[in-house]
């Protein structure tokens, strides 16, 4: 067993329980019937896997068991693990493209604690690990010690940093990271912007406007948006990536704090509801605990 699976496992823990677990206890010495299968049914929403992935999950245990004949209560960990599996196998993609032209941006957003600033820094360690000519811009000029704190990760990862002072204008810094990175011959631009209340209607256009002037800055660059989200948040989540969809766009998401929450399901409503890409999960505070996300293992974390 490999050590990231060792590691998944046990963050997930507390997940697994309130997902595996508590059907686990539920289906002992029981038959399928409606009555257990609204039980589990009522078990999946609660560890917020969402209305549309559970209705998917029960409509399929119940025609596969018929198909199969199976009857046992037991059977249905075993139908739950592979669809599951299938909802989110469907959704892994790859982070670059061979038709990506450099430099590589990407638009890191989210709402405010989720952790974009710490999570960027373990980002440009990692690619500046593989070779990659990373460079952060440090976009973040409204929270208070935030370009430091980036400023602190650039310089531990080995990596370029465009910065100015607190309370300039975040396109205006965009513009000049997005321009130095195509001067510089960057490989990835990882853009640092402020944490926004996805209600915020005058946040979201400030979005809009970083992503204009990194396409004008950089014309022939390839952009992407990558929304990180907590994994604390549960169903929240969804109504989230919406928001952030129709302003800015969503390329993939990077969900942080799955260690030690029960609201792990979200990755499995997410994918169904929303169709968009897992590409990291944050699983401590580690610089090794940022992970790529592999949905098998996901799924077999969650079912051994």
């Amino acid at each position: 067993m490999s050590g990231t699976l060792d590691k998944l496992k046990l963050s997930l823990s507390r997940t697994k329980d309130s997902i595996l677990g508590r059907i686990t206890r539920v289906v002992k010495r029981r038959r399928i019937d409606d009555d257990l299968l609204e039980e589990i049914e009522q078990i999946l929403i609660e560890a917020d896997v969402g209305v549309k992935a559970t209705t998917r999950l029960i409509d399929r245990i119940r025609e596969t068991a018929k198909e199969r004949n199976l009857s046992e209560g037991a059977d249905v960990v075993t139908l739950l693990k592979d669809e599951i599996a299938t909802i989110l196998i469907k959704e892994d993609g790859q982070l670059f493209s061979d038709e990506d032209i450099k430099p590589v941006v990407w638009i890191i957003t989210g709402v405010n604690g989720v952790g974009k600033t710490t999570t960027i820094g373990k980002l440009a360690t990692q690619f500046a690990g593989e070779g990659k000519k990373v460079i952060i811009g440090a976009c973040d000029t409204f929270r208070a010690a935030a370009i430091d704190q980036i400023a602190i990760w650039a310089e531990r990862s080995g990596v370029d940093i465009i910065r100015s002072q607190e309370g300039a204008d975040p396109a205006a810094v965009a513009f000049d990271a997005a321009s130095a990175a195509k001067a510089r011959e960057a490989d990835i631009l990882l853009l640092d912007t402020a944490g926004r209340l996805h209600t915020k209607s005058n946040l979201m256009e400030e979005l809009k406007k970083v992503r204009r002037v990194v396409q004008k800055a950089a014309p022939e660059a390839t952009i992407y948006s990558k929304l990180i989200i907590d994994g604390n948040t549960g169903q929240n989540a969804l109504a989230q990536t919406s928001v952030f969809m129709e302003a800015i766009g969503c390329d993939g998401l990077i969900i942080t704090k799955l260690d030690g929450t029960a609201k792990g399901g979200v990755v499995i409503a997410v994918a169904e509801e929303l169709g968009v890409q897992v590409d990291f999960i944050g699983l401590g505070e580690g610089i090794d605990d940022l992970q790529r996300f592999d949905s098998r293992e996901f799924a077999e974390a969650l079912f051994t």
